[in-house]
C-alpha cells in the first residue's frame, strides 16, 4: 500500500468496525418479548390520544349540559321571585284603592303564587273583600287570609 492510500484504508476499516459494532449493539437491545415497530408505537400513541380526546369531549358536553340546566333553574327561580314581587305589588295597589282597606296597614306577602294577608280589617266584609282583591290578581294561586277583624 502506498502512503496516500493508508489513511483511506484505515478510515474504511474503522467505518466497518463501527458499523458492525452498531449492528451488534442494536441487535442486543432488541426486546424479543415486545417486537413492536416504531410505526406500531406511533399508532398506539395516536389511538390513546384519540381515546383521551373523546373522553374529554364527553366530559365537556356533560359539563355544558349541567351548566345549561343550572342556568335554567336559576332563571326560573329569578322569574318566580319577580312574579311574586309583581303579585305583591298588584295586590297592595288593589287594597289601596278600597276605601275601607286603604287606611289600614295590611301586610301582603307572596311566595310561589300564594298570597298571605296579615293585619287588621275593620269588618268581616272588608276582610272578605281583601281576599277577593288578592284572588283577582293574575298569577295568584291561593290566598291565606289572616286578617283580624278589629271593631
Amino acid at each position: 500500500m502506498t502512503s496516500t492510500n493508508q489513511p483511506i484504508a484505515r478510515s474504511r476499516t474503522l467505518l466497518a468496525v463501527l458499523l458492525a459494532g452498531s449492528a451488534l449493539a442494536l441487535g442486543a437491545c432488541g426486546n424479543k418479548a415486545n417486537d413492536t415497530t416504531a410505526g406500531q408505537k406511533v399508532d398506539s400513541a395516536v389511538a390513546k390520544t384519540e381515546s383521551s380526546a373523546k373522553s374529554a369531549e364527553s366530559s365537556v358536553k356533560q359539563g355544558a349540559a349541567e351548566a345549561k340546566d343550572a342556568v335554567k333553574d336559576a332563571a326560573a327561580t329569578v322569574g318566580n321571585k319577580v312574579d311574586d314581587a309583581s303579585i305583591t305589588a298588584k295586590v297592595s295597589a288593589g287594597l289601596a284603592k278600597d276605601p275601607d282597606l286603604s287606611a289600614i296597614k295590611i301586610d301582603v306577602d307572596t311566595k310561589g303564587g300564594t298570597v298571605t294577608l296579615a293585619g287588621p280589617a275593620p269588618t268581616a266584609a272588608a276582610k272578605a273583600r281583601a281576599g277577593d282583591i288578592a284572588k283577582s290578581v293574575e298569577g295568584v294561586g291561593s290566598v291565606d287570609n289572616k286578617l283580624e277583624v278589629k271593631m
